[in-house]
């Protein structure tokens, strides 16, 4: 996807000050009075304060996605052809990546009662995707579909500087973006559009809609790893956000519904064309500008590379620098996510006492049933039943990866080494050969 995990760390930043007071306590209460504790004790009381809290952040997902499902069981008024706004869908693309064909046809195969429209917006003629965009005008005649070729670097990120490029040519005044690799349902568009007609929950009027997604893993472990952490983990993150934060301030790169109007009070494309986390950067911005976002009752799906361990871990630390350079006390946070590797420790540290197993018993019982309520119901995700015993090397391996967020500011996107500064990107040199968005 187009950027972050910011939106999964407002819910687990919530535990910070209950473990900041009782490690306080543990160090220089129960520590003076026992005599000299070693490291070992130390730090079999550190994780244990972690562990309960972690515990806590997950109770509160389970309830987060509880409440998702009610909130999708919710009945709606009909989406008829008065009702549903016309829409331009804009799709940046380069390069072609497994699954995309079935994408783009997905969208073009919409039971949609109003009037929509598919821009794609490529760097050049010779992009992979162009002769892609062609066959699917062909297929499918009787839909408006146009390709825009973006020769201009307007900014650091070429797909929001292709997104620019692409806009004049919108009929519509709601626009939706996201990525090129997205699969959508037959209902997609009349869910997610819906959205714009609902009542107002507030005085404000719906600036965007965005979406849930899944991961689909072909072939590879790493592949399966990072899918069933998007499931289990980066969801759920949302989710929790979606409760702690009274509703969704932020937008996903997997579904970024926007009005015109919302879109230019938020400052634009061209406020974004520099800044590596465009979609959690628009929905924010048009959240401060005085619109609602909201959150779709719909999941679409992303296609996951078939990752070697460099890919695997490339785009990962991409993901992780990103929170940490535009929410560093937020990235800390994201400690209290880390659930069975910190019971692992504390298994260690204590030595293999009674309590520290019975402890990682019940972080395994709630970790497997985080994993199933939001990654298999919520999402809907048939991968992640038969995937459940890769759980633990993949929360073992994002913990690895958030150590390494810690540890530098560089990343590589789409073939091109940046540096992060604040959010926005800088210090580009190609590398040759290319990394998933």
């Amino acid at each position: 996807m187009g950027g972050i995990e910011n939106e999964g760390v407002a819910g687990s930043t919530l535990f910070g000050m209950l473990f900041l007071k009782l490690l306080f306590h543990h160090a220089f209460v129960i520590g003076p009075t026992a005599g000299l504790v070693t490291v070992a004790h130390w730090v079999a009381g550190a994780t244990t304060v972690l562990v309960v809290a972690s515990m806590g952040y997950n109770l509160l997902a389970l309830f987060a996605a509880m409440s998702f499902r009610a909130y999708t069981r919710r009945r709606v008024p009909e989406v008829t052809a008065e009702t549903a706004p016309a829409v331009s869908i804009l799709k940046p693309v380069k390069g072609f990546d497994t699954g995309m064909m079935e994408a783009f046809r997905s969208h073009s195969m919409q039971a949609y009662p109003g009037r929509y429209e598919l821009i794609f917006g490529a760097g050049s003629e010779d992009d992979a995707a162009v002769a892609a965009v062609r066959e699917l005008m062909v297929e499918f005649p009787e839909v408006a579909i146009r390709l825009v070729i973006c020769p201009e670097r307007l900014g650091t990120s070429g797909k929001v500087s292709n997104l620019i490029q692409m806009l004049p040519e919108a009929s519509y005044e709601h626009l939706l973006i996201n990525d090129s690799d997205i699969l959508v349902s037959p209902k997609y568009l009349t869910r997610v559009m819906g959205q714009f007609g609902l009542p107002k929950r507030a005085a404000r009027p719906v600036g965007m809609v965005t979406a849930l997604y899944r991961g689909r893993a072909h072939g590879t472990m790493w592949s399966m790893l990072e899918a069933l952490g998007i499931s289990t983990d980066f969801m759920a993150g949302v989710l929790t956000s979606r409760v702690v934060e009274g509703g969704m301030h932020f937008g996903l790169g997997s579904t970024l519904a926007v009005r015109r109007d919302a879109l230019e009070a938020a400052g634009g494309l061209e406020a974004l064309v520099d800044q590596l986390a465009d979609d959690y950067e628009m929905g924010a911005r048009i959240d401060k500008a005085g619109f609602e976002v909201r959150l779709a009752a719909e999941v679409v799906e992303t296609s996951v590379p078939a990752y070697d361990w460099r890919g695997y871990w490339s785009h990962q630390i991409r993901w992780a620098r990103t929170v940490r350079d535009s929410r560093k006390w937020g990235y800390a946070g994201l400690i209290f996510t880390h659930m069975l590797p910190l019971a692992l420790m504390n298994v260690l540290a204590s030595g293999g006492s009674l309590w520290s197993l019975w402890l990682l018993s019940l972080v395994v019982f709630l970790r497997l049933g985080v994993a199933m309520q939001v990654g298999a119901v919520v999402l809907g995700d048939h991968q992640v039943l038969g995937n459940l015993w890769l759980l633990p090397a993949r929360d073992l391996a994002g913990f690895a990866i958030w150590v390494g967020g810690f540890a530098g500011d560089e990343i590589v996107w789409r073939g091109e080494r940046f540096v992060l500064r604040d959010g926005r990107l800088a210090g580009i040199r190609d590398q040759g050969s290319g990394v998933r968005d």
